[in-house]
């Protein structure tokens, strides 16, 4: 979703407690967008590593539709990732794989999750349940638009996370000396602890 001109303004927290989250949510009215749904995401970049070291990302996603998206670096002197985002579906999964390879991309990551989706208010709240651990995804208009939603919903703001899923991964990799090369449920076997990802549960 991009939520103001082309530009994602976002904020994620660690979920303890992912059921009681969204109890919580509904008990506030928010209205259910779209239900659970599967996601299988392609990460691209050159041989090279070029669009990852310029904090670009390239990404095919397929869940009830097939999209393609680009983001740019994130906005340094933010309390939450602002950054440039062009976002629009697509017809045919495999037919992107094969032109954006055919341009010289290679996938360098896949990863999976479920993801729910709320609308409260002019906000977007979403539940992602990775194979690793649970999320709540928090976008808007502004930064004290979406703090103020925070402190509604009972997170506490300064859990908040700045990295991506990928990020979150690859620090993992390195802490728990996780093998997967692969965020997906079948290479990732846990979840973890907020305290492997060096982050605390927002919603306890």
């Amino acid at each position: 979703m991009t939520a103001n001109n082309n530009q994602e303004q976002e904020v994620k927290f660690y979920l303890g407690n992912l059921p009681g989250f969204e109890k919580r949510l509904q008990k506030m009215g928010a209205h259910l967008r779209t239900g659970r749904i599967f996601e299988s995401n392609l990460r691209f970049d050159t041989p090279d590593g070029a669009l990852t070291r310029a904090r670009r990302v390239l990404r095919l996603r397929q869940d009830e539709i097939v999209r393609l998206t680009f983001k740019g670096p994130a906005e340094f002197g933010h309390e939450i990732s602002v950054r440039p985002e062009v976002e629009f579906e697509v017809s045919s999964f495999d037919n992107a794989k094969a032109f954006l390879e055919a341009l010289g991309y290679q996938v360098s990551v896949r990863y999976d999750k479920y993801r729910t989706t709320y609308d409260l208010g002019n906000v977007e709240v979403v539940l992602d349940e990775l194979p690793f651990a649970d999320f709540a995804e928090i976008e808007g208009p502004d930064t004290a638009t979406i703090q103020t939603t925070a402190g509604e919903l009972g997170l506490n703001w300064e859990t908040r996370c700045a990295d991506s899923y990928l990020g979150l991964f690859n620090n993992l990799r390195i802490s728990a000396g996780l093998q997967a090369e692969n965020l997906t449920f079948d290479e990732v076997k846990q979840k973890y602890p907020a305290s492997a990802f060096g982050l605390k549960a927002a919603d306890l």
